[in-house]
């Protein structure tokens, strides 16, 4: 069944959705507003392309597990592009530690779980360049969608096409048998879609946080540090969560995450020099920004309005349009700082890319499309929530100057002390930590690990060690907050005389 589509944005989600869709023999179309790539490497891409519809440009990306075995198994082609263009692939044995490579035994599903990283402006190049050669895919380029044409019929509206301008011409319409929303966060739909009096549930949690990049390379003929030292490159210091992230081409970024709270951070983390004084102050952060092993390659930058969404498009079984679709962030949204947004946008892409393939009927297609939505993303948009919310409490109570291991009640304080004993168990045990990386990678549902009978007696075990013993694997080793507040003044007046 042969189709004429529309996929409104050209970013990760909306080529995943045009490459998967046109794998059943569609014949597709993606609109996207801002320009195509520069000619060039990774590093025109990454300095020279003004990427303005894309709000998370260059801030951190990855593929998980689920995402990379999705398109090593119907692109294969499309992965060696991104070993030439420099990506890294980071392997299940790649993130274990010296202590338990030594009891290291590799299973089969080992060979599944691994990690594709480079800078996002990588990613979609390379992505954009390989869809633009499928023969059953044309992306129209600074074409903006101001609206959608629609018709009124027995089951409801039906979506029959889009209102798009062409450079800041006139606008013209087009008529399409099915429309995609691929546009991400800003998307323009659901407000269209409620104009017409046909409403689009939303559930908003806001994450209360705001998060900042810089990015650096290392220097000519110095080394990466280890990943593996007792300073671990990423961790939570109760107050302030940070990161490293490997790039390609010897380029990684360091990203820092604060509560909305913490406006003195804040402001102070926004000067490039500020940012280096406080990731200097962080013992797993230091190796990585001494001006002896890398130098900085941007400014430091902010992304906020971090919110978890979820929008309904079936109220009470009945859809709100017909021949239209939702995927990725359009639809589902889960903080970007745990790194899942590519993955579950090309999960949800496929399922599309499938369904469509399968009936026929407007709508059948949108109840299954939601049910099925509903199967695959909700257990992960729901784990992600109650990090987010984990979180917002942990970072109120230390800003409060309260105990945060003994804050709430009993049945909030088990719950914390099973995920230290995770954690901890993770660090020293293989098969614990194998069974959440596989949670990690989105390649089974959350906490599914925990049904190993082998897995939740070794918990069991470390949770009675103590959870004193065990927190140790979730907070690192740094400056606690009025430290980091005052190493921050003191960078500030530096900067000022």
């Amino acid at each position: 069944m042969n189709q004429n589509i529309a996929v409104v944005g050209a970013g990760i989600c909306g080529l995943c959705t045009g490459l998967a869709l046109a794998a059943k023999g569609n014949l597709v179309t993606l609109y996207e507003r801002d320009i195509e790539p520069p000619e060039g490497g990774a590093d025109q891409a990454f300095f020279g392309w003004k990427r303005r519809g894309a709000a998370q440009f260059r801030h951190p990306h990855a593929f998980l597990g689920v995402m990379c075995n999705m398109l090593e198994k119907n692109y294969p082609d499309l992965i060696e592009l991104f070993w030439e263009a420099g990506a890294r692939k980071l392997s299940f044995s790649d993130m274990l530690p010296p202590e338990l490579l030594l009891q290291y035994e590799p299973e089969p599903s080992d060979d599944d779980m691994w990690m594709l990283m480079c800078r996002r402006a990588t990613m979609e190049t390379v992505l954009r360049r390989y869809v633009e050669g499928t023969h059953n895919v044309t992306i129209n380029n600074t074409t903006n969608v101001v609206g959608m044409t629609t018709v009124e019929k027995r089951e409801g509206i039906t979506v029959t096409g889009l209102e798009v301008q062409i450079d800041r011409g006139e606008i013209e319409q087009v008529s399409h048998d099915i429309i995609v929303d691929a546009s991400g966060r800003g998307t323009k739909f659901p407000e269209w879609l409620d104009a017409l009096g046909s409403g689009v549930t939303t559930e908003d949690d806001d994450a209360d946080i705001v998060y900042y990049t810089r990015h650096y390379q290392i220097n000519p003929g110095e080394q990466e540090p280890s990943r593996h030292s007792k300073e671990r490159s990423a961790g939570d210091l109760g107050y302030m969560k940070y990161g490293v992230f490997p790039g390609d081409n010897g380029h990684f970024a360091v990203i820092i995450c604060l509560p909305n709270h913490e406006t003195e951070l804040r402001e102070a983390i926004k000067d490039p020099d500020q940012f280096d004084d406080i990731c200097n102050a962080i013992p797993g952060l230091k190796p990585w920004v001494s001006p002896s092993k890398s130098t900085p390659t941007t400014s430091s930058f902010g992304f906020g309005d971090i919110h978890a969404i979820w929008r309904h498009f079936v109220n009470d079984g009945i859809p709100v349009a017909l021949n239209f679709f939702a995927v990725g962030d359009s639809a589902v949204r889960t903080n970007p700082l745990y790194g899942r947004g590519c993955s579950t946008g090309t999960i949800h892409a496929h399922l599309l890319a499938r369904i469509l393939d399968e009936s026929s009927d407007p709508v059948e297609r949108a109840l299954r499309f939601d049910e099925e939505t509903e199967n695959e993303l909700r257990p992960i948009f729901i784990a992600s929530l109650n990090e987010d919310k984990q979180g917002i409490k942990r970072a109120k109570a230390i800003l409060e100057g309260k105990d945060v291991e003994n804050t709430g009640s009993f049945k909030q304080w088990l719950r914390a002390a099973f995920g230290d004993a995770i954690g901890s168990a993770a660090r020293e045990q293989v098969h614990v930590l194998r069974g959440a990386m596989r949670t990690f990678n989105l390649m089974e549902k959350p906490g599914d690990f925990l049904k190993d009978s082998r897995i939740r007696w070794t918990i069991l075990r470390y949770m009675l060690r103590g959870r004193a013993k065990n927190n140790r694997a979730r907070f690192q080793r740094g400056p606690r907050r009025m430290e980091m507040l005052a190493i921050a003044q003191q960078s500030n007046s530096q900067a000022a005389a």
